[in-house]
């Protein structure tokens, strides 16, 4: 579905627009994130923002949904800051990338629909795998030892919620295999659901805005090459700016 010139650049001046629209949409989702506390424990937040990641993998590749992810996550950080010393926004980008960038790259071989079927089923997996290997090997050791001084009673009173029974020993065997584990599965069939019937649409619409873009003649290729260079320089401007007032956000303006 997504038909890409080889003589056009790829980070043309309609991809970055489109790129800067999901970038958005999906920044908003992942603001506005939420616990789902009669399931889950309450610091695990639901988002939807990796609908728009996901739609973005397909219709525009890849490398596109990192841009994405990267980016939602830097407007975030100037809007909201971070609580976690960056360790959880670290851990959405890694899964969220595991998930999108593994879907879309078996979508881009197979152009189908059971291509992308087949690359939403890896993706999820992938993402399962990664976020179950994040939360044992990295998040909960840096929870304990840098947010909570080494004491476990905040997680396991945050567990003991949903289960009376959970306690430092077999808080992995709660958390990892009843907790998160199916709270990403459920996270990436959210966006499954979201994607499948939209993501047609949204394609054809996406390709209908590069056609009325494409050149049609050598000086208008020239005029578009320059376009594309001076939308670049602008898009690394703004990631370059939203990095800078991310770090400022948290290092200078919190407390």
């Amino acid at each position: 579905m997504e038909q890409v010139s080889a003589k056009r650049s790829y980070f043309s001046s309609a991809r970055i627009a489109v790129i800067a629209m999901f970038s958005a949409l999906a920044a908003i989702l992942y603001i506005f994130n939420f616990a789902l506390p009669f399931a889950f424990p309450s610091f695990l937040e639901f988002k939807f923002s990796d609908i728009p990641v996901l739609i973005g993998s397909f219709a525009l590749g890849p490398v596109s949904s990192v841009i994405i992810v990267v980016s939602e996550i830097l407007i975030k950080l100037v809007v909201k800051g971070s609580s976690t010393m960056f360790v959880g926004e670290i851990s959405d980008l890694l899964t969220s990338c595991a998930f999108a960038v593994t879907a879309g790259i078996i979508y881009k071989k197979h152009r189908t629909f059971k291509g992308a079927l087949v690359g939403m089923a890896v993706g999820t997996a992938v993402e399962v795998v990664v976020a179950v290997l994040i939360n044992w090997l990295f998040l909960v050791p840096f929870y304990v030892q840098f947010l909570f001084n080494g004491n476990w009673a905040p997680l396991i009173n945050a567990m003991n919620k949903l289960f009376p029974n959970c306690t430092r020993e077999n808080f992995y065997n709660y958390y990892l295999w009843v907790s998160v584990l199916p709270f990403n599965l459920l996270r990436c069939l959210v966006a499954v659901l979201v994607t499948l019937p939209v993501y047609k649409r949204i394609s054809m619409l996406i390709n209908r805005f590069n056609a009325k873009l494409e050149p049609k003649s050598e000086e208008g290729a020239v005029k578009s090459k320059k376009i594309n260079i001076a939308a670049i320089c602008i898009s690394a401007v703004v990631i370059v700016l939203l990095l800078t007032f991310a770090i400022l956000r948290v290092l200078v303006f919190s407390e």
